[in-house]
């Protein structure tokens, strides 16, 4: 599904500029603030500074008008200017922002509608408080080449792990099995209604991605390993 299909099911004022960024409102039963990613844009040093701060007009705003986002990008930008400027310092800004939203009492839901990778997809849809994707969308935390790379495993061993762990995979069946998605839309419907329901949950709602990804059988040990380290931070203070 493509954005201009996405916006035609919306009753919305959003922009979207040449570099593939957007903002803008709309109402899906109530007013949203929306921002996002378009055209499979990279994600460096002047987009997630650019994105961060939209989420930040919202918060200094008040109230708890909830947040959308909308991704389909490419990976981060890894030039060699972004990266001397601390790319992964933005990145994590960015996450933050859209975490510290939550925490303020803005509901926060990442719908990924197309392509995302590494970096930028972390600091986007997966930094909201709810991620819902639609059945084309494809998602790739580290693609098994680069993978390959930063392990120093071969990609015939990593292939071979892939096809029994969903950790190792790409796709969004994968990415469903290790709890990162709590639901896959259905574009044959109308988007808002579904959007909208997803709206309703509370800006806390516990984060159940560790719970579902051991149910499914994919990371048996991060609710647990999760729980602990909770404990010993909040022990140490």
């Amino acid at each position: 599904m493509t954005l201009a299909e996405i916006l035609a099911g919306l009753d919305h004022d959003i922009t979207v500029r040449d570099d593939g960024l957007l903002s803008g409102t709309a109402t899906i039963g109530q007013p949203v603030d929306v921002i996002g990613i378009s055209g499979r844009a990279f994600v460096g040093v002047d987009e997630a500074l650019w994105l961060s701060g939209r989420v930040l007009e919202t918060i200094r705003r008040g109230g708890d008008r909830p947040i959308v986002v909308l991704v389909d990008s490419g990976s981060q930008r890894m030039s060699k200017r972004d990266e001397l400027l601390g790319l992964n310092e933005y990145l994590a800004h960015l996450a933050k922002s859209l975490l510290l939203a939550s925490q303020c009492g803005h509901r926060t839901v990442g719908l990924l509608y197309g392509h995302t990778a590494a970096g930028a997809f972390i600091a986007t849809a997966l930094a909201t408080r709810v991620f819902v994707a639609l059945p084309d969308a494809e998602p790739a935390v580290m693609d098994l080449p680069s993978m390959s790379r930063v392990t120093k495993l071969s990609l015939e061993v990593l292939e071979e792990k892939a096809k029994s762990s969903a950790v190792f995979a790409p796709g969004l069946d994968n990415l469903a099995k290790t709890g990162a998605v709590d639901a896959v839309l259905d574009p044959a419907q109308p988007l808002a209604p579904q959007l909208e329901h997803w709206l309703t949950e509370p800006a806390g709602r516990p984060d159940g991605r560790a719970r579902r990804g051991k149910s499914g059988g994919s990371r048996p040990a991060a609710e647990r390993i999760a729980l602990r380290v909770n404990e010993l931070a909040r022990s140490a203070r």
